[in-house]
């Protein structure tokens, strides 16, 4: 058999195969309350040994985009159980991503009162799409005072716990793709002068304290997190490749010192070999690698031993089956990209099934 099929068992993780369901972004909570359609499409991906959820926000003010969830309200925490309920009949394991969008938002998809924020006054070039005024120029976010910074903090915690009550089997913190934490990391991005800026200590701090205080909260083999070195997306432009292998390296020490279950590297074309190996060396945890994988090359990928589970985006998206088609070498449906972040079941719960 496949070793992407048979179960996978660590100090943290035990689940029935080595195939992970990556977070994708939806777009289908309306009012960003998770609902019935988004279990169907949870369960039906039943396959996998572990599924990551969408982007889910912690806090009102991370709400970036359009009609993604949330988990910091009862009526949120009340909509995700029933995915977890659904995911929990067929034998799967779920973690919510946190993910707190920062800079990337506007104002139009934030409910009354709340503010688009970020580690320093920096605005993304590009722009963002909204229901109510279409695309829109990405906005000077509100640098977060040291004090902000720390309710921030406290909004992950808070979330935590609250997925924990939900049913969740764990978090994952979104520190890749441009969003909140990775805005801490970037020089480019966070140009702060106090304790959480400057060094690769300072700017890995936000971070690291996220992670040790969620860790606390709800178990530290309950929490993962997501990584993307060299990551350009939303106007993250590179810095020295020394200095990004170090801040990994750094991340990756102090993320096995706490005891994460999980390290998810989000694979680009940027990501240095050398990086890679070196989050390999400085974390004992599971480690997961995601991005372009196809069955054979997550079979190979395996057999190195680099990674021990391999996640899939599109894949899943467009092949609730997908488990059913790799065992039985069946043809894959493509995803439809005009579907992708549209709402309700078109492109979403209706993509042709194989095998039940």
């Amino acid at each position: 058999m496949k070793k992407l099929l048979m179960p996978y068992n660590s100090p943290s993780l035990n689940l029935k195969n080595h195939l992970v369901m990556a977070p994708m972004t939806r777009s289908r909570a309306i009012g960003n309350i998770p609902n019935a359609l988004m279990a169907e499409y949870y369960s039906q991906r039943k396959g996998a040994g572990l599924m990551i959820t969408e982007g889910t926000a912690p806090a009102p003010e991370a709400l970036g985009y359009a009609r993604i969830p949330g988990i910091f309200s009862p009526e949120q925490m009340e909509g995700w159980k029933l995915t977890t309920t659904a995911v929990h009949q067929n034998d799967s394991k779920i973690f919510l991503q946190l993910m707190h969008t920062g800079r990337i938002g506007h104002q139009a998809n934030l409910p009354e009162g709340a503010k688009v924020v970020g580690a320093s006054a920096i605005a993304a070039a590009g722009q963002m799409y909204t229901d109510t005024m279409g695309m829109q120029d990405y906005p000077v976010p509100v640098a977060l005072s040291t004090d902000g910074v720390q309710q921030v903090i406290s909004g992950y915690v808070t979330a935590a716990k609250n997925a924990m009550a939900a049913g969740f089997d764990g978090v994952e913190l979104h520190a890749a793709n441009c969003y909140l934490i990775e805005q801490f990391l970037n020089p480019n991005v966070n140009d702060r002068t106090d304790v959480y800026g400057g060094s690769i200590e300072n700017r890995s701090r936000f971070a690291i304290e996220v992670a040790q205080k969620v860790a606390d909260a709800i178990g530290k083999e309950k929490v993962g997190v997501r990584l993307s070195p060299n990551s350009t997306l939303g106007d993250l432009q590179a810095y020295d490749a020394d200095a990004t292998e170090e801040t990994y390296i750094h991340l990756s020490r102090e993320f096995n010192r706490i005891g994460l279950a999980y390290i998810h590297i989000s694979i680009n074309p940027q990501v240095l070999a050398q990086t890679l190996a070196a989050i390999r060396t400085e974390f004992e945890g599971t480690i997961i690698y995601c991005n372009t994988f196809t069955a054979e090359k997550a079979e190979a990928e395996l057999d190195k031993g680099d990674a021990d589970l391999i996640a899939f985006g599109r894949p899943f998206l467009a092949n609730p089956d997908l488990e059913q088609r790799i065992i039985n070498g069946a043809e894959l449906n493509a995803p439809d990209f005009s579907t992708l972040y549209t709402p309700g079941a078109k492109g979403y719960t209706d993509y042709p099934v194989l095998f039940n």
